[in-house]
């Protein structure tokens, strides 16, 4: 009943409690590595079922890794969105004071103020 991403750091951590763990983080980011391209494997052969696998595996093995490099995957994750969240509400802003659409805009325009919102924000 637990959301997806505190289950994983249970079970990770219960894993670890019985010594089923990697030695160090070189190990892990090397795991990370694979799973991504296994995930690129199966986005290009089309299958979802096994690209869901993949994708899964691979935020799997990041949390992994999040926790030897001493970082709360929900915590960062958190800070990304309301970064993310921010950002966009600039960029909507700026485009609102500038009188123009977003929704009419290349993606190479939107990202020009991307850009610039990142830098502020």
């Amino acid at each position: 009943s637990l959301p997806a991403m505190v289950k994983a750091v249970r079970i990770q951590e219960k894993a670890r409690g019985v010594g089923f763990d990697w030695d160090d983080r070189k190990q892990v980011w090397e795991k990370v590595q694979e799973e991504l391209e296994e995930l690129k494997n199966e986005v290009k052969a089309g299958d979802k079922l096994k690209t869901e696998q993949e994708f899964g595996d691979l935020i799997f093995s990041l949390i992994n890794y999040s926790r030897f490099i001493e970082v709360n995957p929900e915590d960062a994750l958190e800070r990304t969105n309301k970064k993310f969240i921010q950002r966009f509400q600039k960029m909507e802003a700026v485009l609102k004071k500038e009188e123009k659409d977003l929704s009419k805009m290349t993606l190479s325009e939107m990202d020009v103020y991307w850009e610039r919102a990142k830098k502020t924000i």
